[in-house]
Protein backbone atom coordinates (compact mmCIF):
# COMPACT_ATOMS: atom_id res chain seq x y z
CA UNK A 1 0.00 0.00 0.00
CA UNK A 2 1.59 3.26 -1.07
CA UNK A 3 1.05 5.31 2.13
CA UNK A 4 0.88 8.85 4.18
CA UNK A 5 3.21 10.02 6.70
CA UNK A 6 0.27 9.50 9.61
CA UNK A 7 -0.74 5.88 7.83
CA UNK A 8 3.37 4.95 8.06
CA UNK A 9 3.68 6.08 11.33
CA UNK A 10 0.58 3.91 12.34
CA UNK A 11 1.65 1.25 10.34
CA UNK A 12 5.26 1.00 12.19
CA UNK A 13 3.93 2.01 15.77
CA UNK A 14 1.75 -1.07 15.63
CA UNK A 15 4.32 -3.30 14.57
CA UNK A 16 7.16 -2.28 16.39
CA UNK A 17 4.47 -2.34 19.82
CA UNK A 18 3.21 -5.64 18.77
CA UNK A 19 6.03 -7.80 17.71
CA UNK A 20 7.41 -6.74 21.58
CA UNK A 21 4.33 -7.87 22.80
CA UNK A 22 4.36 -10.88 20.78
CA UNK A 23 7.75 -11.86 21.72
CA UNK A 24 7.23 -11.43 25.34
CA UNK A 25 3.65 -13.34 25.35
CA UNK A 26 5.20 -16.10 23.59
CA UNK A 27 7.74 -16.53 26.40
CA UNK A 28 5.34 -15.99 29.05
CA UNK A 29 3.16 -18.86 27.40
CA UNK A 30 6.56 -20.79 26.58
CA UNK A 31 7.36 -20.59 30.29
CA UNK A 32 3.72 -21.33 31.71
CA UNK A 33 3.79 -24.52 29.79
CA UNK A 34 7.41 -25.48 30.65
CA UNK A 35 5.98 -25.06 34.33
CA UNK A 36 2.73 -27.40 33.59
CA UNK A 37 4.92 -30.47 31.77
CA UNK A 38 8.33 -30.41 33.66
CA UNK A 39 8.17 -29.47 36.87
CA UNK A 40 10.52 -31.12 38.31
CA UNK A 41 13.62 -29.69 36.31
CA UNK A 42 12.07 -26.28 37.18
CA UNK A 43 12.20 -27.16 40.83
CA UNK A 44 15.95 -28.57 40.27
CA UNK A 45 17.21 -25.37 38.75
CA UNK A 46 15.90 -23.31 40.97
CA UNK A 47 17.41 -25.34 44.35
CA UNK A 48 21.22 -24.96 43.08
CA UNK A 49 20.37 -21.07 44.11
CA UNK A 50 21.64 -21.21 47.39
CA UNK A 51 19.02 -19.19 49.01
CA UNK A 52 16.55 -20.35 51.97
CA UNK A 53 13.52 -17.77 50.63
CA UNK A 54 13.21 -19.41 47.01
CA UNK A 55 12.22 -22.96 48.92
CA UNK A 56 8.62 -21.54 49.71
CA UNK A 57 8.11 -20.98 45.64
CA UNK A 58 8.75 -24.11 45.04
CA UNK A 59 6.37 -26.43 45.83
CA UNK A 60 4.32 -28.42 42.94
CA UNK A 61 0.97 -26.94 44.02
CA UNK A 62 2.54 -23.42 43.67
CA UNK A 63 4.44 -23.90 40.61
CA UNK A 64 0.87 -25.48 38.33
CA UNK A 65 -0.95 -22.58 39.83
CA UNK A 66 0.92 -20.45 38.73
CA UNK A 67 2.25 -22.41 35.38
CA UNK A 68 -1.85 -22.02 34.29
CA UNK A 69 -2.30 -18.62 35.43
CA UNK A 70 1.05 -17.74 33.19
CA UNK A 71 -0.38 -19.94 30.36
CA UNK A 72 -3.86 -17.65 30.59
CA UNK A 73 -2.07 -14.46 30.34
CA UNK A 74 0.93 -15.86 27.77
CA UNK A 75 -2.01 -16.42 25.54
CA UNK A 76 -3.89 -13.32 26.04
CA UNK A 77 -0.75 -11.49 24.87
CA UNK A 78 -0.27 -14.01 22.09
CA UNK A 79 -3.51 -13.87 20.67
CA UNK A 80 -3.86 -9.86 20.57
CA UNK A 81 -0.41 -9.06 19.24
CA UNK A 82 -0.82 -11.69 16.59
CA UNK A 83 -3.59 -10.05 15.39
CA UNK A 84 -1.61 -6.26 15.94
CA UNK A 85 1.01 -7.18 14.46
CA UNK A 86 -0.20 -9.47 11.61
CA UNK A 87 -2.87 -6.76 10.88
CA UNK A 88 -0.44 -4.07 10.22
CA UNK A 89 2.08 -5.88 8.54
CA UNK A 90 -0.40 -7.73 5.74
CA UNK A 91 -2.44 -4.31 6.05
CA UNK A 92 -5.48 -6.32 6.85
CA UNK A 93 -8.79 -4.27 8.10
CA UNK A 94 -9.98 -7.50 9.19
CA UNK A 95 -7.52 -8.26 11.73
CA UNK A 96 -6.52 -4.70 12.60
CA UNK A 97 -10.74 -4.21 13.40
CA UNK A 98 -10.61 -7.17 15.60
CA UNK A 99 -7.56 -6.48 17.76
CA UNK A 100 -8.92 -2.39 17.91
CA UNK A 101 -12.57 -3.93 19.18
CA UNK A 102 -10.52 -6.28 21.42
CA UNK A 103 -8.40 -3.37 23.08
CA UNK A 104 -11.96 -1.16 23.38
CA UNK A 105 -13.91 -3.93 25.00
CA UNK A 106 -11.04 -4.10 27.94
CA UNK A 107 -10.33 -0.76 28.18
CA UNK A 108 -14.28 0.11 28.73
CA UNK A 109 -13.95 -2.41 31.11
CA UNK A 110 -11.42 -1.29 32.76
CA UNK A 111 -13.08 2.21 32.89
CA UNK A 112 -16.54 1.10 33.89
CA UNK A 113 -15.36 -1.16 37.18
CA UNK A 114 -13.11 1.84 38.31
CA UNK A 115 -16.12 4.00 37.46
CA UNK A 116 -18.52 1.32 39.43
CA UNK A 117 -15.99 0.96 42.45
CA UNK A 118 -15.72 4.89 42.86
CA UNK A 119 -19.47 5.64 42.64
CA UNK A 120 -20.15 2.42 45.12
CA UNK A 121 -17.23 2.60 47.63
CA UNK A 122 -19.34 0.99 50.39
CA UNK A 123 -20.60 -1.77 48.18
CA UNK A 124 -16.78 -2.37 46.61
CA UNK A 125 -15.40 -2.32 50.05
CA UNK A 126 -18.06 -5.22 50.97
CA UNK A 127 -17.30 -6.94 47.95
CA UNK A 128 -13.52 -7.12 48.15
CA UNK A 129 -13.79 -7.97 51.74
CA UNK A 130 -15.89 -11.29 51.16
CA UNK A 131 -13.84 -11.96 48.31
CA UNK A 132 -11.00 -12.20 50.21
CA UNK A 133 -12.35 -13.55 53.07
CA UNK A 134 -13.61 -16.01 50.59
CA UNK A 135 -9.80 -16.83 49.29
CA UNK A 136 -8.84 -17.79 53.25
CA UNK A 137 -12.04 -19.81 53.57
CA UNK A 138 -11.98 -22.02 51.06
CA UNK A 139 -8.04 -22.44 50.11
CA UNK A 140 -6.06 -20.74 53.03
CA UNK A 141 -4.09 -23.99 54.64
CA UNK A 142 -0.86 -24.72 56.68
CA UNK A 143 2.60 -22.89 55.48
CA UNK A 144 4.32 -26.54 55.65
CA UNK A 145 6.47 -27.29 52.50
CA UNK A 146 3.98 -30.25 51.64
CA UNK A 147 0.92 -27.87 51.70
CA UNK A 148 1.66 -25.07 50.35
CA UNK A 149 -0.23 -23.63 47.14
CA UNK A 150 -0.47 -20.13 45.69
CA UNK A 151 -3.21 -18.50 47.69
CA UNK A 152 -1.46 -19.59 50.60
CA UNK A 153 1.51 -18.68 49.58
CA UNK A 154 0.30 -15.27 48.44
CA UNK A 155 -1.69 -14.85 51.79
CA UNK A 156 1.45 -15.46 53.83
CA UNK A 157 3.79 -13.03 51.78
CA UNK A 158 1.23 -9.77 51.97
CA UNK A 159 0.87 -10.84 55.71
CA UNK A 160 4.73 -10.84 56.11
CA UNK A 161 5.01 -7.78 53.83
CA UNK A 162 2.20 -5.37 55.52
CA UNK A 163 2.79 -6.82 58.70
CA UNK A 164 -1.20 -7.73 59.03
CA UNK A 165 -2.89 -11.28 59.74
CA UNK A 166 -6.47 -11.93 57.97
CA UNK A 167 -9.11 -9.38 56.84
CA UNK A 168 -9.70 -7.83 59.87
CA UNK A 169 -8.31 -10.01 61.78
CA UNK A 170 -6.63 -13.47 63.01
CA UNK A 171 -10.18 -14.71 63.57
CA UNK A 172 -10.73 -14.92 59.98
CA UNK A 173 -8.42 -17.97 59.88
CA UNK A 174 -11.02 -20.21 61.88
CA UNK A 175 -13.35 -19.97 58.75
CA UNK A 176 -11.01 -21.92 56.89
CA UNK A 177 -11.67 -25.85 56.91
CA UNK A 178 -8.05 -26.19 55.36
CA UNK A 179 -6.26 -24.18 58.08
CA UNK A 180 -8.44 -25.80 60.61
CA UNK A 181 -7.26 -29.66 59.91
CA UNK A 182 -3.77 -28.85 59.30
CA UNK A 183 -2.70 -26.23 62.21
CA UNK A 184 -2.21 -28.61 65.00
CA UNK A 185 -1.59 -26.28 67.83
CA UNK A 186 -0.99 -22.82 66.31
CA UNK A 187 -3.66 -20.30 66.81
CA UNK A 188 -2.01 -18.04 64.28
CA UNK A 189 -0.04 -18.43 61.04
CA UNK A 190 3.64 -17.97 61.20
CA UNK A 191 3.44 -14.72 58.47
CA UNK A 192 1.05 -13.43 61.42
CA UNK A 193 3.97 -13.11 63.60
CA UNK A 194 6.91 -10.27 63.95
CA UNK A 195 9.54 -11.91 61.82
CA UNK A 196 13.71 -11.60 61.67
CA UNK A 197 13.21 -12.98 58.19
CA UNK A 198 10.69 -13.94 55.17
CA UNK A 199 8.57 -16.65 57.35
CA UNK A 200 11.16 -16.45 60.48
CA UNK A 201 9.13 -15.44 63.40
CA UNK A 202 11.42 -13.66 66.24
CA UNK A 203 9.52 -15.42 68.67
CA UNK A 204 9.51 -19.17 67.79
CA UNK A 205 6.47 -19.22 70.25
CA UNK A 206 4.00 -16.47 68.40
CA UNK A 207 2.22 -18.99 66.30
CA UNK A 208 1.18 -20.50 69.12
CA UNK A 209 0.88 -17.59 72.10
CA UNK A 210 0.25 -14.83 70.26
CA UNK A 211 0.82 -11.30 71.69
CA UNK A 212 0.38 -7.89 70.61
CA UNK A 213 4.73 -7.87 70.74
CA UNK A 214 5.27 -10.55 68.83
CA UNK A 215 3.03 -10.52 66.26
CA UNK A 216 0.08 -8.50 64.31
CA UNK A 217 -2.70 -10.92 65.17
CA UNK A 218 -5.40 -7.65 65.91
CA UNK A 219 -3.84 -5.70 62.57
CA UNK A 220 -6.32 -6.29 59.27
CA UNK A 221 -5.19 -7.07 56.07
CA UNK A 222 -8.01 -5.43 54.18
CA UNK A 223 -6.82 -1.77 56.26
CA UNK A 224 -3.29 -2.60 55.57
CA UNK A 225 -3.53 -2.93 51.67
CA UNK A 226 -5.79 -0.02 51.71
CA UNK A 227 -3.14 2.04 53.91
CA UNK A 228 -0.31 1.50 51.27
CA UNK A 229 -2.39 2.08 48.13
CA UNK A 230 -3.27 5.22 49.69
CA UNK A 231 0.25 6.08 50.28
CA UNK A 232 1.33 5.15 46.56
CA UNK A 233 -1.87 6.45 44.89
CA UNK A 234 0.32 9.10 42.64
CA UNK A 235 2.11 5.67 41.64
CA UNK A 236 -0.97 3.75 40.80
CA UNK A 237 -3.08 6.67 39.04
CA UNK A 238 0.26 7.11 37.13
CA UNK A 239 0.21 3.29 36.50
CA UNK A 240 -3.61 2.86 35.52
CA UNK A 241 -3.48 6.13 33.30
CA UNK A 242 -0.15 4.49 31.67
CA UNK A 243 -1.82 1.61 30.82
CA UNK A 244 -4.90 3.28 29.56
CA UNK A 245 -3.36 5.68 27.09
CA UNK A 246 -1.54 2.96 25.61
CA UNK A 247 -4.62 1.23 25.06
CA UNK A 248 -6.08 4.38 23.53
CA UNK A 249 -3.41 4.89 21.79
CA UNK A 250 -2.97 1.39 19.81
CA UNK A 251 -6.89 1.17 19.23
CA UNK A 252 -6.61 4.87 17.40
CA UNK A 253 -3.79 4.06 15.67
CA UNK A 254 -5.17 0.50 14.43
CA UNK A 255 -8.40 1.87 13.60
CA UNK A 256 -6.61 4.82 11.98
CA UNK A 257 -4.67 2.36 9.88
CA UNK A 258 -7.64 1.14 8.95
CA UNK A 259 -9.21 3.72 7.34
CA UNK A 260 -6.18 4.75 5.63
CA UNK A 261 -6.36 1.22 3.93
CA UNK A 262 -9.75 1.92 2.72
CA UNK A 263 -8.80 4.97 1.59
CA UNK A 264 -5.92 3.66 -0.53
CA UNK A 265 -7.99 0.99 -1.98
CA UNK A 266 -11.05 3.49 -2.78
CA UNK A 267 -8.63 5.57 -4.90
CA UNK A 268 -7.10 2.86 -6.70
CA UNK A 269 -10.89 1.89 -7.40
Amino acid sequence: MGCDCESCIAKTLLSVFNFLFFVLGTIVLGVGVWLATDKTSFIALLKMVENDQLEHFTQPAVIEQLAYLLIVIGSVMFFLSFLGYCGAIRESQCLLTTYGLFLLVILVAEVTAFGLAAAYKDRARTETKNYLQTTISNYYTSNDRNQTDAVTLMWNYMMSELHCCGVDDYRDFALSEKWNESKRDKIIPTACCVQTALFQPQDKNCPFSPTESNSYFKKGCYNALTDWIMYNRNLVIIVAIAVGLTQLLAIFLAFCLCKSIEKYRGMRL
